[in-house]
């Protein structure tokens, strides 16, 4: 089977699917926190606007400009983060990477959904676009935590 011909696949119609339906895909008015991602390799660009109660998130949004893979795993932040807390978060990452670089296990709950996501594992070169929603997410938990410590 032709490298083509594997890639094609990897667009399987599930993903397309999240990709065409982003939750929370516009940004927020009054955010505690904004923090953009870009991807060097492909240019893909991830926006997202937090808001945090009793260390949850309440309120989520995001500019996604990307691939299908990375609009794709942008749909699995968008309709799991709510709720969560910043370790939630980090987990969540801290897996999906594992997963993507070492084909460790699934993330866990709510972030399960990162497991559509697995045939990409062998192109690393999509791998900074899936993770640029949830990794900033985690940086603007990270933020809106710093700042109420302080």
């Amino acid at each position: 089977m032709s490298a083509e011909t594997d890639l094609i696949k990897l667009y399987s119609g599930r993903i397309l699917e999240l990709a065409a339906d982003i939750p929370h895909n516009e940004r927020l008015a009054h955010p505690q926190a904004t923090v953009r991602k870009r991807s060097p390799l492909c240019g893909s660009t991830v926006t997202v606007d937090v808001v945090a109660k009793d260390g949850r998130v309440s309120e989520f949004g995001q500019d996604v400009k990307a691939c299908a893979l990375g609009q794709a795993a942008a749909a699995v932040v968008g309709g799991a983060i709510i709720g969560c807390t910043q370790a939630q978060i980090e987990e969540a990452r801290d897996a999906l990477k594992a997963m993507l670089k070492e084909d460790g296990p699934t993330p866990p709950k709510p972030f399960e959904g990162f497991e559509v996501l697995r045939p990409a594992r062998d192109y690393k070169n999509r791998h900074a676009s899936i993770l640029l929603s949830i990794e900033a997410a985690a940086e603007a938990m990270a933020e809106i935590a710093a700042h109420q410590s302080a």
